[in-house]
């Protein structure tokens, strides 16, 4: 019996974000989901030794992992679009669930049973959900952040979007990040690294 769940993640490279937007360099989905994990482990931390925010940062960085799998079969939907109604929200959500059973198919039932809550974020208590989102937007403002330095324009609207989603949430490790980590995005490779 072959199980082809491993060679579909795999995909998750062909799958391009932005695609309504001209980037100055594209970035998949592959890209994204590792900024993700590395962001929402780093919140986690941030939880852990500076808000008290009780989360387990290990279970937050492997659900980040999978959160934008079902993305492979639905392709990347546009925040603009997905978002635009509620119909089109409950659509997509109820495409996504699909897309989650679907792929869980694809492994023997019990790394079913241990991948699924990792894809449909069950795994997550509320407090570790929201990290994770922040931790999506914060890839995001990053992206955006990118692009504009870049001298393109064409992101402006969608970084300050990002910026007033992310102060929306309240997320003090998200405010931690984004006073103490965001600003050396800006920074060059010797600007970084010099002692």
């Amino acid at each position: 019996m072959l199980y082809p769940f491993s060679a579909l993640l795999a995909r998750m490279k062909y799958i391009t974000r932005w695609s309504l937007m001209h980037s100055t360099r594209a970035e998949s989905l592959s890209e994204h989901t590792c900024d993700t994990a590395l962001l929402a482990h780093l919140l986690c931390l941030i939880a852990k030794h500076y808000t008290g925010t009780p989360c387990r940062p290990e279970v937050v960085a492997m659900a980040a992992l999978y959160h934008d799998a079902p993305e492979i079969i639905t392709g990347d939907m546009p925040t603009p679009v997905k978002y635009h109604s509620p119909a089109l929200r409950d659509a997509y959500k109820a495409l996504e669930t699909e897309s989650v059973r679907s792929m869980a198919a694809l492994l023997p039932a019990e790394l079913a049973a241990e991948l699924t809550p990792c894809m449909d974020g069950s795994a997550l208590t509320a407090e570790e959900h929201r990290l994770l989102k922040a931790a999506d937007r914060l890839s995001a403002l990053i992206k955006c952040t990118e692009e504009q330095r870049s001298g393109n324009h064409e992101f402006d609207a969608a970084l300050t979007q990002q910026r007033t989603a992310l102060q929306a949430m309240h997320c003090p490790e998200a405010d931690w990040f984004l006073e103490h980590c965001l600003p050396c995005y800006t920074q060059n490779l010797d600007e970084l690294t010099k002692p």
